[in-house]
């Protein structure tokens, strides 16, 4: 087995400085200009549309199927509170996964990794670079669902109050900033996902492995969270927390399953993106 090179900055030439390798705005406009951006981005813009559209078709949402379903049509807040329930169980999982487990295992399948190592990037800056771009474009995905959604059901139903599946209702502008609330939780509950698929794709040269294995072990937390005989150890599974936001949805949030998901979700992410920058610095770039 060869021996990893280890980038040496006295051996560097004159005014090679490691932080300025690879800026941010470099790999955001390479990533911007990938085909998965768009056909991304296009989903999501869609999506409200479509469910606009069901609605209108299907009349009066069934209130034994989930009582949120049943303020959809009531205002722009709701339907947008009603996409994001629809979607943050798995279409939001789909493009954290596809942006973070793509990022450096596309580079290895290109064949070009190395190249950027050889310019010389350093291997931290590398995944740095790359880890925070692909952060990034998972909140820009995350937050445009639910903004399109605002939007379509702002111009189907009107700009109104937020009508509570509990009760009772809150005026459009605090529903406005508890549905940030809820966008944010979505994303902080998705960084697990994010440090799984980041940490896959620097352990194989295939972007699908690294993204399906995001997925899949994401769709085996929500099946062990269904599994009622594990008890509390169940409140370890990240899943388990996923529709905590719906606390922020009440007259009073509820902020205590919020925390809980959030520190269960950070937790392991830490350790998944210590993990990757571990194994990245120790593994022989071949590709």
């Amino acid at each position: 087995m060869t021996t990893p090179v280890r980038e040496s900055p006295a051996s560097a030439a004159p005014g090679y400085v490691p932080r300025r390798t690879l800026p941010l705005r470099v790999e955001a406009i390479r990533q911007l200009r990938r085909r998965r951006t768009l056909v991304v981005g296009l989903l999501l813009v869609a999506l409200p549309p479509l469910v606009a559209v069901a609605f209108a078709m299907g009349g009066t949402p069934d209130s034994a199927v989930a009582s949120l379903l049943d303020t959809a049509t009531a205002s722009g807040p709701n339907f947008a509170a009603v996409c994001l329930y629809l979607s943050a169980g798995f279409l939001l999982v789909v493009p954290v996964a596809l942006f973070c487990g793509d990022t450096v295992a596309a580079e290895a399948g290109w064949s070009s990794l190395r190249y950027l190592l050889a310019a010389p990037v350093p291997r931290a800056r590398l995944l740095t670079a790359k880890l925070l771009v692909a952060l990034a474009f998972s909140a820009v995905a995350m937050l445009s669902l639910p903004l399109v959604a605002l939007g379509v059901g702002t111009a189907a139903y009107g700009w109104g109050p937020l009508e509570l599946p509990t009760g009772g209702s809150l005026p459009a502008g605090e529903a406005a900033g508890r549905l940030g609330l809820a966008v944010a939780f979505v994303f902080v509950g998705q960084l697990v996902t994010a440090a799984l698929a980041f940490y896959l794709s620097t352990v194989t040269d295939a972007p699908l492995g690294a993204v399906g294995g995001a997925i899949g072990l994401t769709v085996v937390g929500s099946i062990l969270d269904a599994v009622t005989a594990l008890g509390g150890w169940r409140e370890l599974i990240p899943a388990h927390w996923q529709f905590a936001w719906l606390d922020a949805l009440q007259q009073g949030v509820e902020w205590n399953g919020m925390a809980r998901g959030a520190a269960v979700s950070v937790s392991y992410a830490v350790i998944l993106v210590a993990l990757a920058y571990r194994h990245f610095a120790r593994k022989d770039i071949v590709s």
